[in-house]
């Protein structure tokens, strides 16, 4: 195994030269992609319609052909799905990942062209690897299994068009990974696919418990879930019990600072590592190529041209758009994809800033429409999140989930405020203190919000509901939401979410 693992890990170093390639050529690499995939699709019926032949320049692209969200390119998807080809790419595109968004009731279907498998969500799987041994040579990752904890991954054939398939995008992947790759991984492919989640979680515990598992891949709050079962089953104090050589945790879809406590005491080892990736139905965007640090590098030869909407330009009818050249360090950008699976001009409803242009590093810091200004404040997931972060720490408690939004006026002398709903592995020692720490750190890193606390003036401090393990799981069952793919709001700008759940604390 020693021999392998070596010759694994010579062989995934050698894409390094190719990263930093595009680290150091990162406007010369984008417009490469840009102009491959206007040649490419030239000919389809999207490239007709917006002139893709005359497209010349950036300009050019911006002056012909529109922004687009999901419901002006779902007309083309949906012919897509029907089983007609050449109208958005001009490849045969036969697999769609179905995307819920977050707790939508809508279903998206994004389409997964073989250039976008291959060379976007295959090639971040691997870079994903090449990175992590390239920041820790003395690795063991090829000598033993990565446990894959997918989304609802059923696969299911099309009803309008028997030839064309569908499943979360983790389930496309499966589907399609060659057969060494399935051989390294773990549990088996029947089982990873199932899509009723307590079932499948059972299923996984037992299966993977007895295997040599040395790298984790997942989502952190089914990670977590996954877990404690095989702890309860192993009675075990810790996971390394179960598996001693676990070295890595390769993670994404949500902020890993609220749950970095709580797999610290799941996995209690200095020498365990943890990795985030940024990847969606979408299209696979960034990944933390350096140790200790939440930055994300952008990964810009994927097939994928980027955009960039400035957040304060966001709800404008004609947006100012930039390319990746402009933009500027710490402001919020909305996101706009151009791809090899034939999404063009996309929101895909991210915001991002950067951390770092030479190279050109991210972080995530919310979607566009996860937010609380029902004041003026601007309050962000990425501000929730830290603020969240700090007030666990100093109270000793473990989060599990979160969600929150305004409290509005109801009457002439009565003050608006933010209404949580915090769900908690560990109660904080000092709830009082937990409050005080959440409010005091949002004050810090969000001027408006501080100037709407100013002596509780216009917003009161924050009310908080203290909610027991298990809360959101519930509520998302309630709602036909349990699985992979759909995600807790963090935020939210009405009550929509947060007064169902309140009324399931009873």
């Amino acid at each position: 195994m020693d021999v392998l693992n070596t010759f694994m890990t010579w062989i995934f170093k050698i894409r390094i030269g190719q990263i930093d390639n595009f680290k150091e050529n990162p406007i010369e690499v984008q417009q490469d992609i840009f102009f491959d995939l206007i040649k490419t699709a030239r000919k389809t019926q999207f490239g007709k319609k917006y002139g893709f032949s005359d497209v010349k320049s950036h300009r050019d692209f911006i002056n012909q052909v529109p922004i687009h969200d999901y419901e002006q390119m779902q007309p083309y998807i949906e012919q897509t799905m029907r089983g007609e080809q050449n109208v958005i790419w001009p490849t045969d595109i036969n697999w769609f990942s179905k995307s819920s968004g977050t707790t939508g009731s809508r279903s998206k279907f994004i389409p997964v062209s073989q250039e976008s498998l291959e060379d976007c969500h295959f090639k971040g799987g691997k870079d994903m690897l090449s990175l992590y041994v390239n920041n820790y040579p003395d690795s063991k990752l090829f000598t033993g299994k990565s446990l894959a904890i997918g989304g609802s991954s059923e696969v299911n054939k099309l009803d309008v068009n028997q030839n064309s398939y569908y499943g979360d995008v983790s389930a496309v992947i499966m589907r399609n990974l060659p057969m060494w790759a399935q051989l390294a991984k773990t549990p088996s492919l029947e089982t990873a696919l199932m899509s009723e989640w307590e079932e499948k979680i059972e299923k996984m515990a037992h299966e993977t418990m007895e295997e040599n598992v040395v790298s984790i891949s997942g989502v952190p709050t089914w990670t977590i879930v996954l877990l404690q079962r095989i702890m309860e089953l192993t009675n075990s104090k810790n996971i390394l019990e179960v598996w001693p050589n676990l070295e890595v945790f390769f993670h994404g879809a949500v902020a890993f600072g609220p749950y970095r406590k709580l797999f610290q005491e799941l996995i209690p080892s200095d020498k365990m590592h943890y990795m985030e990736t940024y990847n969606a139905s979408e299209g696979f965007f960034g990944i933390q190529d350096q140790k200790n640090s939440d930055e994300l590098l952008l990964m810009l030869d994927y097939g994928i041209y980027y955009e960039f909407i400035p957040m304060e330009e966001w709800d404008r009818e004609d947006p100012k758009v930039i390319p990746l050249e402009d933009v500027e360090l710490g402001k919020n950008y909305a996101l706009l994809i151009s791809t090899n699976g034939g999404l063009w001009r996309y929101k895909i409803g991210d915001t991002v800033k950067f951390t770092s242009i030479r190279p050109y590093r991210i972080k995530i810091s919310g979607r566009t429409k996860h937010f609380i200004n029902a004041f003026g404040e601007e309050v962000i997931v990425e501000n929730a999140e830290k603020a969240i972060e700090v007030a666990a720490d100093a109270t000793n408690s473990i989060i599990v989930n979160f969600t929150a939004a305004p409290v509005y006026f109801d009457s002439s002398d009565s003050k608006g405020a933010h209404e949580w709903v915090i769900e908690f592995s560990k109660q904080p020692d000092d709830k009082s203190l937990f409050i005080e720490k959440l409010d005091a750190t949002l004050r810090e890193i969000n001027s408006d919000y501080d100037a709407k606390r100013y002596k509780d003036m216009a917003l009161d401090k924050p009310r908080i509901h203290f909610a027991q393990e298990g809360l959101f799981e519930q509520w998302m069952k309630s709602r036909g939401k349990l699985g992979g793919q759909n995600k807790v709001p963090r935020l939210a700008n009405n009550r929509e979410y947060i007064d169902g759940i309140i009324e399931m604390i009873g």
